[in-house]
């Protein structure tokens, strides 16, 4: 109940912070899928997610997003 509460009342900065967390937690996944990817048994086989440019592109969000959330985060806003 207290977790709810808290992510109904929170602010503009915890929402940014938030994603960002997630942003970068989906770039930690896509890193995984491309380590996997170069390690495959069959270098004949390409596979069809462009794991690199989503990595960058999560990753550069997520940064951007927990970058934009620090001053409201130290406001207290």
């Amino acid at each position: 109940m207290k977790l709810t509460e808290e992510l109904l009342f929170a602010s503009t900065a915890e929402w940014a912070a938030i994603g960002g967390v997630l942003f970068l937690l989906l770039a930690a996944i896509t890193r995984y899928g491309e380590r996997r990817r170069m390690r495959r048994e069959r270098i004949d086989s390409v596979g069809w997610v462009p794991w690199t440019g989503l990595f960058l592109v999560f990753s550069v969000i997520g940064v951007t997003l927990l970058a934009l959330s620090v001053p409201g985060l130290l406001k207290g806003q």
